[in-house]
């Protein structure tokens, strides 16, 4: 390596670490405002502006729901909210400074996926605990203590937790037209989703047989270890946990699972399945199919492939969408935890308590819930016999079904569905046969003594082993080689032995076997 490539590669870890730093001492941090408000004082005869952060891209009639929340929320809090999303572009990265800038924000979407766990034990929100009672007694009640106590870290309440119980389990989404017209297997595991890719790439050359980003571990490496390996959640560090065997911690980097995972990407680069600028595209996954450029996603969610099946109705209904649940092939499901969906209050908000009353008010008011899930009932969608139409087409219609990313502050009362729901509805029933308790998400990493090695480490990731499972390195042995080694130098060592004594105490304190 050039000296002047040693220096990029420093000045690269330099600044990883002082965005960790800096978001250390937003966590620690905070205005007094929210401090003296915290405990449920609220001045509600000043007219404030909430502002909520929510993670992906706005919905193109955004501004119109927007003034129709803010005529309610006027009238009923003397409040006014301003709805702001992240993009799907880099999301993480703007999460984290978001918490870590010290930025006035109220509102802010949490999951097991942006760290909820973590960013709570750090003290990056507001406990909700005495909050509650006071700002949103309705909340309080309207979500089950059982709920409150999953999202609980250190003993305390972070995040208001959803309760629509659904899977967000992955499954394999295929052109199910093109199966049939060309005689393809139908995809259910690693060999047979190949098989079908082959076959779209034989009959189907100008389309891309599997869509993918440049998310690469979230859309390539988690699905396969989630299907192949049985791992509990998507661990990071290299770190390997089977879902049989909760209690033993081995090291899945350089293991002879992670060769052949690597092996098979490669192998599907070679045969044009992976695009070679893959970890420079930034479409959705969803948006290639549902356009036509893609004839399958190697792991999805049930409802999400249901969305796109609704978008497909108006703008392609000859084409077919078809589905199968990995948890089928690995014989277990886990609904989702209560961590998985949920809003908290970051520690620089200067209105805790009208937030959390707004956030009442978008879960149990039915006039908020379902402007902010389907958009205006003549103009975004329409009831018939029960169930939701959505008006007009994907890219006609500027709001489609939870069109905000609304996932968060879906009531099980208030819910509609269309009719390709009761599909879902099915495969739900089906993975309630085989359902098993998530053992993994209520884990909190505590990475106070590794964060320089940890912020080194995500640098070497990037730039060695995301190639990798790019499919991109010719010589895979000889690459894995030289990611491992990097990875020790930046400290693997020490974060997997702390990570191992930290997961072991949790098993242990939960009574895991």
């Amino acid at each position: 390596m050039t000296f002047t490539k040693k220096r990029k590669q420093r000045m690269s870890i330099l600044i990883a670490v002082m965005v960790i730093m800096a978001l250390l001492a937003g966590c620690g941090g905070g205005s007094g405002n929210s401090s003296q408000k915290a405990n449920g004082e609220d001045d509600k005869a000043q007219k404030v502006q909430l502002q909520f952060y929510m993670l992906g891209d706005a919905p193109k009639d955004l501004s119109t729901i927007e003034a129709e929340i803010n005529k309610l929320a006027e009238k009923d809090l003397n409040a006014t909210v301003k709805f702001n999303y992240t993009t799907w572009t880099d999301w993480d990265q703007k999460y984290k400074l978001l918490l870590s800038s010290g930025q006035p924000i109220d509102l802010i979407f949490t999951a097991d996926w942006t760290q909820y766990q973590a960013y709570a034990k750090k003290g990056a929100f507001l406990p909700l605990d005495d909050l509650l009672p006071k700002a949103a007694p309705a909340l309080q009640k309207f979500v089950p203590q059982d709920m409150w106590d999953g999202v609980k870290i250190g003993g305390k309440i972070y995040t208001v937790p959803g309760t629509y119980k659904e899977y967000v389990t992955n499954g394999f989404v295929w052109r199910e037209d093109l199966r049939e017209k060309y005689n393809l297997p139908k995809p259910t595991d690693i060999k047979s989703y190949e098989a079908y890719m082959d076959g779209i790439r034989q009959h189907e050359p100008s389309m891309k047989t599997v869509s993918l980003n440049s998310d690469i571990k979230g859309n390539l490496h988690d699905r396969y270890t989630e299907l192949v390996t049985k791992s509990i959640g998507a661990l990071p560090y290299g770190i390997g946990i089977k879902y049989e065997k909760p209690t033993e911690v081995y090291k899945y980097w350089g293991s002879d699972e992670q060769k052949e995972e690597l092996n098979t990407y490669k192998r599907w680069a070679d045969k044009g399945f992976i695009p070679k600028n893959v970890l420079n595209v930034k479409d959705t996954l969803q948006d290639q199919v549902t356009s036509g450029k893609a004839a399958s996603i190697f792991g999805d969610n049930p409802t999400r492939f249901n969305d796109m099946v609704i978008k497909l109705k108006a703008s392609h209904p000859d084409w077919k969408l078809e589905y199968y649940p990995f948890p089928l092939t690995t014989g277990y499901a886990t609904p989702v935890h209560p961590i998985h969906n949920g809003f908290a209050i970051p520690k620089s908000s200067p209105n805790p308590a009208r937030a959390l009353a707004f956030y009442e008010k978008l879960v149990t008011d039915k006039r908020y819930n379902l402007l902010t899930q389907y958009g205006i009932e003549g103009k975004n969608y329409e009831v018939k016999d029960g169930y939701y139409h959505m008006i007009g087409s994907g890219s006609t219609n500027g709001f489609s079904r939870e069109g905000m990313n609304s996932w968060a502050w879906r009531n099980p009362e208030y819910m509609l569905f269309d009719s390709g729901f009761d599909r879902v509805k099915k495969i739900f029933a089906e993975l309630d046969k085989i359902q098993k308790p998530d053992l993994f998400t209520g884990f909190a990493e505590d990475y106070t003594t590794y964060q320089a090695e940890k912020a080194a480490l995500e640098q070497v990731e990037k730039q060695y082993l995301y190639p990798l499972q790019a499919g991109l390195i010719d010589n895979v042995d000889q690459g894995l080689e030289t990611f491992m080694q990097k990875a020790n130098q930046a400290g693997l060592e020490k974060i997997q032995t702390e990570y191992t004594k930290q997961w072991e105490a949790y098993v242990k304190e939960k009574g895991i076997k």
